[in-house]
């Protein structure tokens, strides 16, 4: 790889980081290069490249980052390329820090939201990255409540062209054109109808995407979340409207995670939870932010990273303590039963889903449940159950408690019955009853036909492929001509 003209400079930082880190020259080239390798880079670096950078030139691209991000997992704290004696450059990993002050997560957040209501598909390609995973949610967990969130007096703050708002803000983040809307201006000050709009409109986009998938309305909401959200943070209110304001852009970016999630960009998806979790911390509610980690788990598992799974729902369950309502407690459960379903962890996998019951039990009409967390109940715990027996090849307990899931579910959870009733489609191709099965996963099919969600068509697709040993009998061929139908 050519590098730029060497300097007479040796670089000290990046030699006494060497050291600490308790690297070889060898070491160090062969770490960048497997991290360079998932983010589909073939870099190549050797000994020798690292012998140069340590005289003084400059690795160009984006391997400075790389650079810092080895350090990072290595040495366990946050370091930039500056702080290794290398020139800044667009960090693969944007988006995925956790943000030192609150301003700093308004400047992050808010360019994500920028370039991602614009026509920049790229940003929905980015690769998801499990080590992305590990800071955020241990800065979360060790981290210390942010003292003042408070705007009292604020200017306009526009960023030139092609370059982000701050230095630390990193440049593919940064806007083309930075457009304030003519209705709200940064500044203007923060009101209770503002915050009680931004609830409204959560409920509104949640609804959308329970009944007709992520892609249908995730666009609108990405570009509410510049033109209304980000000017109110940039706003002036108090500590107590402050920290409701931090509460509800968490609120929002988690779901606009989502459905990006849905529609599979999942990269991008997991930048917006990272994100939400540090405006939770902003906000000052660890339920909250118990909450995104258990979302941020829940991808993981469905991206097929079972370890790292339980790990985030495991820091969700010590960030939160006993104090969270037995609704929380239970979400948090089913959470990590999910992840040891996925690995074959029967005995933990039951362990966690008896404590989810148990914590379940205890709920009482009247308990003071976070409105984010109402949708948690017996349906939704029956559907927990079913996904957990399922991946365990348990298809009796599987079947059982989908087809109570579905009995229980209301219909505006219309993609969650979908998963459900594949689910149970599953349990009973288990079961050897192919008709059964053959009819569920068709009507699961149609319905996926009529949502704009990736997940929906890879829950059927995934049936599909354990249709293939049967591939000849006549409940599949007249599967697949209902399927054909559909178009």
């Amino acid at each position: 790889m050519t590098e730029r003209p060497a300097q007479r400079t040796p670089n000290r930082q990046l030699a006494a980081l060497i050291a600490e880190a308790g690297f070889s020259n060898a070491g160090l080239a062969r770490r960048v290069d497997q991290l360079g390798l998932e983010h589909g880079l073939d870099l190549r670096y050797d000994k020798t490249s690292v012998t140069r950078w340590l005289r003084g030139q400059q690795p160009r691209g984006t391997t400075p980052a790389l650079i810092a991000e080895v350090f990072t997992r290595r040495l366990g704290r946050r370091l930039t390329a500056q702080d290794l004696g290398l020139d800044a450059c667009a960090p693969v990993y944007a988006g995925l820090e956790f943000a030192a002050s609150p301003d700093e997560a308004v400047d992050i957040v808010g360019g994500l939201w920028r370039k991602d209501s614009g026509s920049h598909a790229e940003l929905r390609k980015i690769a998801f990255t499990p080590a992305g995973l590990v800071v955020p949610s241990r800065d979360w967990l060790i981290g210390r409540a942010d003292e003042k969130v408070a705007r009292v007096e604020v200017p306009v703050r526009i960023p030139a062209q092609g370059r982000p708002a701050t230095p630390g803000i990193p440049a593919q983040l940064a806007p083309s054109r930075r457009r304030v809307p003519a209705e709200r201006a940064p500044g203007q000050k923060v009101t209770g109808g503002d915050l009680a709009a931004l609830r409204s409109v959560g409920e509104l986009f949640r609804s959308l995407d329970d009944r007709y998938g992520g892609g249908h309305a995730r666009q609108a909401l990405v570009r509410y979340l510049e033109h209304e959200l980000e000017p109110m943070l940039r706003g002036t209110y108090g500590e107590q409207t402050g920290r409701r304001l931090f509460a509800a852009a968490a609120d929002l970016t988690r779901l606009a995670g989502w459905t990006s999630y849905d529609i599979a960009a999942h990269g991008l998806a997991q930048r917006y939870f990272v994100q939400a979790l540090r405006l939770s911390q902003a906000a000052g509610d660890r339920a909250y932010g118990s909450y995104v980690l258990v979302t941020m788990s829940r991808q993981a598992v469905y991206l097929g990273h079972g370890r790292e799974a339980v790990q985030l729902a495991r820091v969700a369950q010590q960030g939160v303590g006993t104090s969270a309502p037995p609704v929380v407690q239970t979400l948090l459960h089913a959470a990590e039963a999910r992840a040891h379903g996925l690995l074959g962890e029967v005995r933990a996998c039951t362990a966690s889903l008896v404590r989810a019951e148990r914590a379940l039990e205890t709920a009482r009409p009247g308990d003071d449940v976070p409105h984010w967390a109402r949708f948690f109940d017996e349906a939704q715990l029956a559907d927990e159950f079913g996904h957990c027996h399922r991946d365990l090849q348990q298809f009796r307990a599987a079947a059982q408690h989908a087809e109570r899931s579905l009995q229980l579910r209301a219909p505006v959870y219309a993609r969650s019955r979908l998963f459900c009733r594949v689910v149970l489609a599953t349990a009973r191709l288990g079961l050897g009853e192919l008709d059964q099965a053959c009819q569920l996963a068709a009507e699961a099919a149609g319905q996926a036909a009529e949502m704009r969600s990736v997940r929906a068509t890879e829950y059927v697709r995934d049936f599909e492929r354990r249709l293939e040993p049967y591939r000849d009998a006549a409940p599949v061929r007249g599967y697949r001509d209902r399927v054909a139908a559909l178009g």
